[in-house]
């Protein structure tokens, strides 16, 4: 927007004075809408434009005033959002979590009793189309605590490939924590999630190209730091896709650090998966197949 601003040039005053004229009448169709609803603001457009015009501005306002359900907690803190759901039901959590962007989610999803994690992410591996009605009425319910939503037609969310995209960007020990308790609850769903999800050991599944392109976007003291504790198997796929003397870099830096704690390792280790995820998701490497996941305190020597 700055770019196209800077760009714009000298402006015709009958263009600006246009555009300043529309801009009074949606702001003026909002504030009608906002207070006495649809009907209310036609009657006062029509009286003010007529009818062609107010049915031309009620159509464009009517397309931006489409929103998502719980937007209103996209603004919210995530832990805040934890402790107002972490007493609801697990299918209403699931419900909220399957609509919120996936890092929101894993926040919240890590934060939410250990016993209730798997019996969310499996309600939220099963869900598909939710009726509208029930997700009014969970709005309303979170409405008197937080905020007003306004919700209209069917909502699609959840399903196996939400649940991995949250994992992915889970706490590494809570993630681990909940696929062993899915595999005991549900081997075939534990081990569907598990190969949509791409942990720091499936790097031995990305082709060497791509390989060689996450590298240029790693920094050595992140990629040091990740190495640590990593396979031989990983070690051996990234090592092959360096420089000789990049990997000599890689091994003295290594060799330097010294003892490092285990959640600096994972921290830096995804980084990488990060990276390599954006790369997947822009087309630019392949991954040949999937595979799926120590205290913090713990230290890598």
């Amino acid at each position: 927007m700055t770019l196209d601003l800077s760009s714009l040039g000298p402006v015709d005053p009958d263009v600006r004075m246009a555009v300043m004229e529309e801009f009074y009448r949606m702001a003026m169709a909002k504030r009608f809408v906002s207070q006495g609803g649809i009907d209310f603001a036609r009657n006062l457009l029509e009286n003010a434009f007529g009818s062609a015009k107010a049915l031309e501005i009620l159509t464009r306002l009517q397309s931006n005033l489409q929103e998502v359900p719980f937007e209103f907690l996209k603004r919210a803190d995530p832990a805040q959002i934890c402790s107002f759901i972490q007493d609801e039901h697990p299918q209403t959590i699931s419900l909220i979590l399957a609509h919120l962007n996936p890092q929101i989610s894993s926040v919240i999803l890590s934060g939410l009793p250990q016993d209730i994690q798997a019996e969310v992410v499996i309600r939220i591996a099963a869900m598909d189309r939710t009726a509208p009605e029930i997700v009014r009425e969970v709005e309303r319910v979170l409405e008197r605590k937080m905020a007003s939503v306004f919700s209209q037609g069917f909502t699609f969310a959840g399903g196996v490939k939400e649940v991995a995209e949250i994992l992915n960007r889970i706490d590494r020990n809570a993630e681990k924590a909940i696929l062993a308790d899915l595999e005991e609850r549900d081997p075939e769903l534990a081990d569907e999630i598990a190969r949509l999800m791409f942990t720091f050991d499936d790097l031995v599944y990305v082709e060497d190209g791509g390989i060689q392109k996450a590298l240029r976007e790693i920094e050595t003291k992140d990629l040091a730091l990740a190495m640590k504790s990593a396979s031989e198997e990983v070690k051996d796929k990234v090592f092959k896709n360096m420089s000789e003397r990049a990997r000599e870099m890689i091994m003295e830096e290594i060799e330097f650090m010294g003892p490092v704690r285990m959640k600096q390792v994972e921290e830096a280790q995804q980084k990488i998966v990060s990276v390599v995820r954006r790369l997947e998701d822009a087309g630019e490497l392949m991954v040949q197949g999937r595979g799926g996941g120590g205290t913090e305190d713990q230290m890598v020597v």
